[in-house]
């Protein structure tokens, strides 16, 4: 591979992480700019959810929403770090990267949510616990975020193989359900849960782009490259 072959590779998820960062900046413009109003796509998915609430769904909902939120999250974060690293120090910093990562984003999604502070759906039509404002949706947010530090890891582990993309699907699957149940559980608007989405995209794409796991990650000295070292030195 050439020199400008390996700049496109790398220029590639700038670009749509571009796309991404453009698509929530302008449906976070258009929120903020109807002072929160929903969109007709809002209503309507809003008044499916209502309509079709039978106890047991409502209980798996909150289940699976549960998991969006709190320490789980949380330890997904440290757990994809663990992954990506070969050795005690490397996991250890790719864990407390992974970490770090997620609070920096989360800290970001704050400011948004706050100044763009849209109202939730009326409270009668709530079927779970929910606070704050509502875009970008924190619980979609999250989730995607893990997900996506989670399918990182696991591409950077794993490898090319049938097992590995199963996995992958399963995460992408998991993190598209919690987003999926703050609309059903009434907590949410659609376009919450797409900006928080959208978000969580540009927030991984910046990752994927910008930041080098073979640099980051320091190498591990116990698979004997101590060794191997030290007979070089000796020569």
């Amino acid at each position: 591979m050439t020199a400008a072959d390996t700049r496109a590779v790398a220029l590639r998820p700038l670009g749509v992480t571009a796309l991404l960062a453009a698509v929530f900046a302008a449906l976070a413009v258009v929120v903020a700019g109807r002072n929160g109003a929903p969109f007709p796509v809002d209503r309507d998915a809003l008044d499916w959810s209502v309509g079709h609430r039978p106890a047991e769904a409502t209980a798996v909902a909150r289940g699976i929403t549960a998991t969006g939120t709190g320490i789980l999250p949380y330890l997904g974060a440290v757990a994809a770090g663990l992954l990506m690293g070969r050795g005690i120090r490397q996991r250890l910093v790719a864990a407390a990267g992974a970490l770090a990562f997620l609070l920096a984003a989360q800290a970001v999604r704050y400011g948004v949510l706050y100044g763009v502070h849209r109202p939730r759906p009326p409270v009668a039509d709530w079927a779970t616990h929910a606070s704050r404002y509502a875009f970008p949706s924190g619980h979609a947010t999250t989730s995607a975020l893990v997900a996506g530090l989670l399918v990182w890891a696991v591409l950077h582990r794993g490898g090319r193989r049938s097992p590995t993309y199963t996995l992958c699907a399963l995460i992408v699957c998991w993190a598209v359900a919690v987003g999926l149940t703050r609309i059903y559980l009434g907590v949410h608007w659609a376009t919450d849960v797409l900006g928080g989405w959208l978000y969580a995209g540009t927030w991984l794409g910046l990752g994927v782009a910008l930041i080098p796991l073979g640099r980051l990650l320091p190498r591990d000295r116990s698979d004997g490259s101590d060794m191997n070292d030290s007979r070089g030195e000796g020569r």
